[in-house]
């Protein structure tokens, strides 16, 4: 049951997220609530202290990007909810493989849309006919930003595919 609210919340978020560069406190703040409830409700004061403590690793694996500017509140919290609602271990999984989804995502990014291929391809007809080379990245194409909710979302849902918990 946990896996399908888990589910439903990432969906959610992902598409705020490519939509609006958002994820909502209206979406999380209740979700974190539940998360909550549920664990005080299913283990008692073990269960909700489970989940604050997955919470309080998940907040702090993305407070330092955060505060440096690299990451919004929102993917800061998302891992946060994702702590409280799966434990400590799980985020602290989710955040590897978020942060290899992520990097992944990032280097697509600065070859397809930055202008790499294409510098690339002018340096290479550039060089055969014994012209200067030209700039291999187009400027700016290392400030793109894309929405990190999504590379957040993939890590968990690979976390929970390895777990069993989808499928």
């Amino acid at each position: 049951m946990i896996n399908f609210f888990l589910l439903l919340i990432l969906t959610v978020c992902v598409i705020t997220d490519v939509k609006s560069r958002k994820i909502y406190n209206k979406v999380i703040y209740p979700a974190l609530l539940l998360g909550f409830g549920f664990h005080f409700l299913s283990s008692g004061w073990v269960g909700l202290s489970h989940s604050f403590i997955g919470f309080l690793i998940g907040f702090a694996l993305l407070l330092i990007p955060y505060i440096l500017g690299g990451m919004g509140a929102g993917d800061v919290k998302l891992l946060a909810l994702i702590g409280a609602l799966k434990g400590g271990t799980f985020v602290f999984e989710s955040f590897i493989y978020m942060a290899l989804v992520g990097g992944i995502i990032a280097l697509a990014i600065i070859l397809f849309r930055g202008g790499v291929m294409k510098s690339l391809l002018y340096s290479i007809i550039n060089f055969r006919n014994g012209l200067p080379n030209s700039k291999f990245l187009i400027s700016g194409s290392l400030n793109t930003t894309y929405p990190y909710g999504v590379a957040i979302a993939a890590g968990t849902v690979l976390v929970l595919i390895m777990d069993g918990g989808i499928l």
